[in-house]
């Protein structure tokens, strides 16, 4: 009979809500713990997604004894402090995008990962979609030729609030981490690290990145451009371009859509997938798997691919003057 993952969540946050309704669709997992600072908000998560325990501070959460593993939904700034909290009493953990604030902190929550010899993953759940290993499939089989550039964006506008999660500097705020993560994602994932960055972004009131740009050169000729911004709707797409076609990953292209594959041939094609759930659920699957087959790290999610993501948004940073107080 195949073990029964109990999982706990820290922090019940919109981002844990989706995340609860995701893990509903994965086989052999179980919610079986929410833990926040405040009582209330804990009874009310779990009373919503049917949750039997609801814990009045994170210490509780990670010291239940039938808690296989956290997933971590505060904001950015906490990353590092909630997952060291749950690797110091070794509880596997699945931690929010973005992994930390920067490379040290992600360094730190790697090595004592390492220490306990427990698993920890960075929740980056586009990686897992089917229309990211479809992408991959269709670039591995030679389909749209050698790829030569990708073109990815992400902006909406929310209304301003200086202390909402988005534009407070002290919460991490900014469109980088919070959005802009995704087409600089994409680009690692599927060209690798650039060997020259160009990255531009104007700082609004608050002092974090509402409008971002940014290019990645690679040596073989190959290009990214990239864009995040809270100031305008984008188009929310991925298009890359082959020598012998394109794959656009459609609108919303980091949750659960479509991809439209065009050849320089004249054919093109909508391909369409059957998800049963919100897309949350894919990352909770992987994570499920990883435990019960006893590994400590994802291998389609490693603990070096989160290293060069952080250490290249740390790059972007630098170039823009986006400063946190975690630097």
């Amino acid at each position: 009979m195949t073990k029964t993952v109990n999982w706990g969540i820290l922090g019940p946050g919109k981002i844990a809500e989706k995340f609860a309704q995701g893990l509903k669709f994965v086989p052999n997992a179980k919610l079986l713990a929410v833990g926040s600072r405040s009582a209330e908000n804990a009874n009310e998560f779990a009373k919503k997604h049917g949750v039997s325990r609801a814990y009045s501070s994170y210490e509780k959460l990670v010291t239940d004894p039938e808690i296989d593993v956290v997933y971590i939904a505060t904001p950015h700034i906490f990353h590092c402090e909630h997952s060291l909290l749950c690797l110091e009493n070794e509880k596997a953990v699945l931690c929010e995008k973005p992994f930390a604030m920067n490379e040290k902190e992600v360094n730190s929550m790697i090595s004592k990962a390492h220490e306990k010899n427990v698993f920890l993953m960075e929740a980056l759940w586009t990686r897992f979609l089917p229309t990211i290993l479809k992408t991959l499939e269709i670039i591995k089989d030679g389909t749209i030729g050698d790829v030569i550039h990708i073109k990815s964006d992400f902006g909406f506008k929310p209304p301003f609030d200086p202390m909402s999660r988005l534009f407070n500097r002290d919460l991490g705020g900014g469109s980088l981490l919070d959005i802009g993560i995704y087409p600089v994602f994409i680009a690692l994932l599927l060209l690798g690290e650039p060997y020259e960055i160009k990255a531009s972004a104007f700082l609004g009131k608050t002092g974090v990145d509402e409008n971002l740009s940014i290019i990645f050169n690679y040596k073989n000729g190959q290009f990214a451009t990239l864009f995040s911004t809270l100031l305008a709707e984008t188009s929310v797409e991925t298009d890359i371009y082959g020598t012998k076609g394109r794959i656009r990953i459609n609108r919303m292209w980091h949750i659960p859509t479509t991809i439209s594959l065009t050849l320089n041939n004249g054919t093109s094609e909508t391909i369409e997938f059957d998800c049963k759930g919100n897309g949350y659920e894919f990352e909770a699957i992987e994570v499920t798997n990883c435990l019960i087959h006893g590994l400590k790290q994802s291998p389609s999610m490693t603990h070096d691919f989160s290293l060069k993501l952080i250490k290249t948004l740390d790059k972007i940073r630098n170039m823009c003057g986006i400063k946190y107080s975690a630097d």
